[in-house]
Formats: structure tokens, sequence, C-alpha cells
């Protein structure tokens, strides 16, 4: 049973909630998964001592950074509570409050359901009209292009191409290096 208090935001299919202190389980087994890791380590596992001593307690962390309105958040199917991934709403480090990177990472089990986009979208409106955001950004490989369609879908528009930092040269495609996606809140408003 997910406790209210931890909710974070509810959409028509899914429930995000904050992290807790005992789920690095759930963080271990979706990183574990070669097809959901293929752009971001080569399908690489993160090790389970990364994820319980690094990862979580810096999502953790995040919550009381930024007031538990920005992070990463749990997102669990709301028809029997399968734990499906995480969605990220939360600027860079030193970043300003009203500029936030938008991300998610999906077990595969939810692969071609929607929730990516569904997730993304309440994010963004939460985003614009309750979070003081100015403006969210996403960033993923060029070679991506499930990604890049969700971030079409949510009307957000190219921006940049980016380098492939050197940790990630090992991934397939990763010679085209990587794209930068951006939304304003002006832009959001008018669709």
């Amino acid at each position: 049973m997910i406790h209210s208090v931890d909710t974070y935001l509810e959409t028509e299919r899914l429930t995000l909630r904050r992290f807790t202190a005992d789920d690095a389980d759930l963080l271990i087994e979706l990183d574990s998964d070669a097809a959901v890791m293929r752009y971001l380590s080569g399908g690489q596992p993160t090790a389970p001592e990364i994820v319980r001593e690094r990862h979580l307690p810096n999502i953790i962390a995040g919550y009381e950074r930024w007031r538990g309105d920005l992070g990463l958040f749990a997102a669990h199917e709301k028809d029997g509570g399968a734990f499906i991934g995480w969605f990220c709403l939360r600027p860079e480090p030193q970043g300003p409050l009203d500029e936030a990177e938008l991300g998610y990472r999906l077990r595969q089990a939810a692969w071609g359901k929607g929730y990516a986009t569904e997730g993304s979208r309440a994010l963004l409106a939460k985003a614009f009209t309750g979070l003081g955001v100015r403006m969210v950004w996403a960033e993923t490989m060029t070679v991506n292009h499930g990604s890049r369609n969700i971030m079409e879908k949510l009307a957000m528009t190219l921006a940049d191409t980016i380098p492939t930092p050197p940790d990630m040269e090992i991934v397939e495609g990763s010679e085209h290096g990587g794209v930068r996606y951006e939304i304003t809140k002006e832009q959001w408003e008018q669709q």
C-alpha cells in the first residue's frame, strides 16, 4: 500500500512517490536489465553497492535540498501497484531552481504503454503551474528514438546537440552524440 504522505503526483494510471531508504532493491533490479541500460551504460548493470551507498542516499538528500518538490520519484501502476521505474524533475546540482531536467527510466514490462508520456506530461504541468519552473529540459542519445519521440510528443523542441561524455563512449550509437530538448512555460501554455 502506498501511503498518501509519500505521494508526489498521480496520473490516470500512475502514482509517483518519493523513494525511501527501503527501495534499494527496486532500483537495483531496474538497473540490472541490459535493455533498460542500453543507452545509459551500454547495457552494463549498476553495481548494487553503488545503488545502496551512492544513488539512493543522493535521491533522498535531493528531497531535503529541494523541499520535496523536485527530485527522482518512484512510479507504480495504480492497478496492482507494480513498480514500473522512475521519473525525475530536478535542477542541475548547482543550477537555478527554475530550470529542471525531465527524465525517466522504466522497466521493460512497462514499455510501449504510454507511461513515459503520461508521467512526463503530468510532471510538466506540475512544474509550470505549481513549482515556479520556467524551463524544462531533457537529454538523450541521438540514436534513442524512443525517448526522442516522447520529447516530441510533449512538444519539447530540439535545442542543441551535445557531445558524448567519455564514460558513455562504449554505448552503441555514441559516435552520434546526444540531443537536448527544451520547453518553456510560455511554450507549454500555448499548446
